[in-house]
């Protein structure tokens, strides 16, 4: 009977520390503690000044006009015109006909101990030096018609030059008639009456015909001479 008696203490006691444990009520649950961010600095930009104006939205750049180049006319150039030959005057009762004799232009291809002589009429030509100093005859009524020695020479690149021969009892002429930009400037006379050979140029301003016509008439008295018979230049 004691023993029964212990046996259900024991299971009372059992039982009674069960429920307590079961009827517990459970701990509360705090909430998770929130860890803020530290506040990052703001730095200021340096680099931009201060008080610097900005434009409204409504602000437009007035722009500026840049002048139109200013175009320069270009310059024509203009031939300088050379001085007037000073002729001298003619002798009072003079020959009708007088002789100018000269060294031939091309002596390797001429005999040596030779010079050529044309004839010339005294009362329209007058024995002088060119504006170059080379010995020349000038005419008396038409200006600027002058025979000068010459020889070949390069043209410059806007000068063309037209040939044809021209025969003269004895005496053979290759002509040159030199233009500069279409118009006539000068005509040279290159032969020989096979002795000698020798250049004329005819230049001119004006009446180039007339001057031709009377330079002809003067180189077509061409012939060689001996050295020892040619007449000094005055």
């Amino acid at each position: 009977m004691v023993r029964r008696f212990i046996v259900i203490l024991i299971l009372a006691l059992s039982i009674t520390s069960c429920g307590g444990a079961a009827t517990q009520a459970p701990s509360p649950i705090e909430p998770p503690v929130e860890i803020q961010k530290p506040t990052q600095p703001v730095i200021a930009d340096t680099n931009t000044p201060a008080n610097t104006p900005t434009l409204a939205p409504t602000d437009t750049p007035v722009p500026t006009e840049t002048p139109a180049p200013t175009h320069t006319p270009a310059t024509t150039p203009t031939d300088t015109p050379l001085p007037t030959l000073v002729l001298p005057t003619e002798a009072a009762n003079a020959p009708a006909l007088q002789v100018w004799d000269g060294a031939p232009t091309y002596p390797g291809d001429s005999m040596p101990g030779f010079s050529f002589r044309v004839t010339y009429d005294p009362g329209v030509w007058a024995q002088t030096a060119d504006q170059f100093g080379f010995p020349s005859l000038g005419h008396r009524t038409i200006p600027n018609c002058v025979i000068s020695v010459t020889s070949g020479r390069g043209l410059p690149p806007n000068m063309s030059v037209e040939h044809e021969m021209l025969q003269v009892e004895n005496v053979t002429f290759d002509v040159g008639v030199a233009y500069e930009n279409g118009v006539k400037k000068f005509v040279t006379f290159t032969g020989g009456d096979g002795t000698i050979i020798t250049a004329f140029a005819v230049s001119f301003d004006e009446e180039s015909e007339a001057c031709l016509q009377d330079a002809v008439t003067v180189l077509s008295t061409l012939k060689s001479v001996p050295v020892s018979q040619a007449t000094p230049a005055p």
